[in-house]
């Protein structure tokens, strides 16, 4: 008897006393993902990716490109080898394009033991796909050195394709200047919950950021300094080119802008003709606004905007190149409607449409011009009914309420970043409004999308950058991808709170709201 009971213990049957063999951790739901899924039928065991787990792509250049993307995320924390193959056969994560209802960012993955499909009709639906696919792993996924998984995904199909077109996030590198590596680090961040547009703030009072050759001391001098008064710095035209290429392999477009008249010390402290009495003004490091303006009946003040129209619009391949417009306190609104009628041909002379802030809507915005609505709930009736008529005779919207989706707002009066002048803004009010209904008499066809600027007064490293729009990237991302029947504020917080390992495991510094059940550890 003793004998059987020892042959027993050596083979592992017998277990009295002993510690229960861990539970393996159920694959991570379907439904479990940001930008919640237009679709989503949970069904059958999950595929594990092994050692064995081919990556399979079609032959084409760009299918294969998205499945070394994916194999670079895949191969660190797996330590497989995971070859991208054109080979053809059953099992593994295939990759393919084909014809279907998924319009130009949509995507289906189907998930069985057998193995993973994603299918699109373009390579951006693709990658976005590989997105969700990041998100059905565990976080640990994300992590550069080999982890113990298993790698499962659950079983299933999510049918996907966003709600807007335009889904976007600002970066304010003019307050505080901001490296084309940091810029980089921010757009894997956005690619992360699919949006599609950087929108580059590269003009400002306190620094100009972008190489105008015609114009060198725009960066010389002009880019030489920052809010309080730090070194500053500027982009070459190589480095702007790095930046646009590296968003377009991640599958966003940059909109650069240029800010006028108004927000423009950084130009009238380069260039003393640019101003009306031809003195130029100090170089500005505070952060006080609406102080400066072109001189709107100067011929050379359109001598300048064509050339810097011209040379930012040649090494921009998106559609769009952003104006600014806003907050142009010192320029008459005779002076601003004509420097507006007048510099919006320029824009479209380069091949490029109009964005403007929604002051935009005071002048005469161009035919497919795009208005950006900053505005808030205390934003006048007048100004709110100006941009919803814009709308009504066919100006397309860019939602960005400033006590809802700024991420330089703090959230709570203790938050150590930020500022407060469209009040505080939590997690929940972050996400909690829809775009779709959000501006009265606006219609909800001329709703373009949505985008969460960022700006730069108390920040100046990458740090703070994540602190701020980490968490509520995750909900304006949301907004502009989900169809508005997921829209739920407690799924949505359940979700949220599983995006907060993964952040960890990025090396992503975030904001744990008391508004959100983050696990606890």
């Amino acid at each position: 008897m003793l004998g059987s009971l020892l042959l027993l213990a050596a083979a592992g049957v017998f277990t009295v006393g002993a510690a229960p063999a861990p539970r393996a951790t159920p694959a991570t739901p379907l439904d479990r993902v940001v930008p919640a899924p237009a679709s989503v039928r949970p069904a059958g065991h999950p595929y594990r990716i092994t050692p064995g787990t081919l990556i399979r792509v079609d032959g084409s250049d760009e299918v294969r490109r998205t499945g070394e993307y994916l194999a670079g995320i895949l191969r660190p924390s797996t330590g497989y080898p995971l070859p991208v193959t054109a080979e053809q056969g059953s099992g593994g994560i295939r990759l393919h394009l084909a014809d279907g209802p998924f319009g130009a960012e949509g995507y289906r993955l189907t998930s069985g033991p057998w193995g993973v499909s994603l299918t699109a009709s373009t390579s951006a639906g693709l990658f976005h796909g590989v997105q969700t696919l990041r998100q059905l792993l565990p976080a640990a996924v994300e992590r550069r050195s080999v982890q113990a998984g298993p790698w499962r995904v659950a079983g299933g199909t999510i049918e996907d394709r966003p709600r807007f077109a335009y889904r976007g996030a600002m970066l304010d590198v003019s307050r505080h200047f901001f490296t084309v590596a940091q810029v980089e680090r921010y757009i894997d961040q956005l690619a992360l919950y699919k949006i599609n547009t950087l929108h580059l703030h590269l003009s400002d009072d306190q620094g100009w950021r972008i190489a105008v050759d015609s114009w060198p001391r725009l960066t010389t001098y002009g880019g030489s300094t920052q809010v309080g008064g730090g070194r500053g710095g500027f982009y070459t035209k190589a480095d702007y080119r790095k930046i646009v290429g590296y968003a377009a392999s991640r599958h966003l477009e940059v909109v650069p802008e240029i800010d006028m008249p108004g927000h423009t010390n950084a130009a009238l402290a380069s260039y003393a003709q640019l101003n009306c009495d031809g003195k130029a003004p100090p170089l500005y490091t505070g952060t006080q606004v609406g102080f400066s303006s072109l001189c709107v009946s100067k011929a050379v003040t359109y001598d300048f905007v064509d050339d810097v129209i011209r040379e930012l619009a040649a090494l921009t391949p998106g559609h769009y190149l952003h104006i600014g417009g806003d907050e142009a306190h010192s320029t008459s609104h005779a002076d601003y409607v004509a420097f507006m009628d007048r510099v919006q041909p320029v824009v479209a002379k380069y091949g490029k449409t109009v964005i403007g802030w929604h002051q935009l809507t005071g002048a005469h915005p161009a035919q497919g011009a795009l208005a950006q609505y900053w505005g808030q709930d205390g934003t006048s009736a007048a100004e709110k009914e100006q941009v919803a008529e814009a709308a009504r005779n066919g100006t397309g919207i860019v939602l960005s309420p400033a006590d809802r989706v700024y991420l330089d707002m703090k959230y709570t009066a203790a938050t150590r970043l930020g500022t407060k002048w469209a009040g505080l803004v939590e997690v929940k009010r972050s996400y909690d409004w829809d775009p779709g209904t959000y501006l009265p008499g606006v219609p909800a066809s001329a709703v373009r999308g949505v985008e969460a600027p960022l700006w730069s007064e108390t920040l100046t490293k990458s740090a703070d950058i994540e602190y701020m729009a980490f968490p509520r990237l995750a909900g304006a991302a949301e907004l502009g991808w989900s169809p508005a029947a997921t829209h739920d504020w407690d799924a949505y917080r359940t979700r949220l709170a599983a995006q907060g390992p993964r952040w960890t495991a990025l090396g992503i510094t975030y904001y744990r709201s008391p508004q959100v059940p983050w696990p606890a550890s």
